[in-house]
């Protein structure tokens, strides 16, 4: 039975990725203190709660999924701009994208009694049509711990490089067990799963993913968090987020305002006042990277 890697939260960045670009997966512990999960579980329980449980066998009949986690926690901005994550997602991404984008975030909490997720790649978000490349990479932050009774994920490490036809055995596959406040960091190519929660308490897990930023994301981060609760966040995030041009001419926009009261294509930083007037397409540090490329 293989077994996933676990390092310390101090690792360098070459050294997780190390991990991650042989077995697709790496745990890193103590990544997110008692007090900080206590604040984000405040920050988010009442949307928890009040969320519904999946609609099929994939989303999970007894998991419920919530999103819209920047634009709903202050705890969860700090989470996906955490230095060591943003480092390895920029570091694992660059051959293949000029800037990388916040794909998804969501509260995957499997309650008892929901069974083992059908195993796949995340990358098929984008269908089966990109190969060659890595899209993504991808995060679950523990916020209990995860356990083989209660549904720790799946992974079948060193299933990069499978044809997407192929399935695991069972004897391929094994579970992300690791205490709360740790962090799966896995890639959008090696096949894994939400495991079977057998236990009698909820399995807690946050799904915060990145991606290329020439992709369109999985979770629409202008509508789960639109620019009037965006032009309040960090500049980084906003950029995650898609406020700014994902390569150059990729993303502008025309605002519909009246004649003369604006420009008439400007990137996304206008939405978010970082960007007062001037036409363009995109920025020139981004031309110039992409001439260079």
């Amino acid at each position: 039975m293989p077994e996933l890697v676990t390092l310390p939260a101090d690792s360098s960045t070459d050294a997780i990725l190390e991990v991650i670009k042989r077995d697709g997966a790496v745990i890193l512990k103590d990544m997110l203190d008692a007090e900080t999960r206590a604040r984000f579980l405040a920050e988010t329980g009442p949307y928890m709660e009040a969320t519904r449980y999946g609609f099929d066998d994939f989303t999970g009949r007894a998991t419920t999924r919530t999103g819209a986690l920047v634009a709903r926690s202050p705890t969860c901005c700090d989470m996906v701009l955490h230095p060591k994550v943003l480092a390895c997602a920029r570091q694992f991404l660059e051959p293949y994208c000029l800037k990388i984008q916040l794909h998804l975030t969501q509260i995957i909490r499997l309650k008892p009694g929901q069974g083992a997720q059908v195993i796949h790649r995340d990358r098929w978000a984008w269908g089966k049509y990109i190969q060659g490349i890595e899209p993504q990479l991808n995060t679950i932050w523990a916020l209990t711990d995860f356990t083989e009774e209660n549904g720790a994920t799946q992974v079948v490490p060193g299933s990069v490089d499978w044809p997407d036809d192929r399935r695991p055995a069972p004897e391929e596959i094994c579970q992300a067990v690791m205490p709360a406040g740790s962090v799966l960091i896995y890639t959008g190519s090696v096949f894994h799963g939400g495991g079977e929660n057998r236990s009698d308490a909820d399995r807690i897990g946050v799904n915060l993913t990145y991606s290329l930023a020439w992709l369109r994301q999985e979770e629409n981060q202008f509508l789960s968090c639109p620019p009037d609760i965006a032009r309040d966040l960090p500049e980084t995030l906003q950029d995650l987020l898609g406020y700014t041009v994902g390569s150059y001419a990729l993303g502008y926009y025309t605002p519909p305002l009246p004649p003369g009261a604006g420009p008439e294509c400007v990137g996304p930083e206008y939405a978010v006042g970082r960007k007062k007037s001037g036409d363009g397409f995109g920025d020139e540090a981004t031309l110039k990277a992409l001439q260079k490329s």
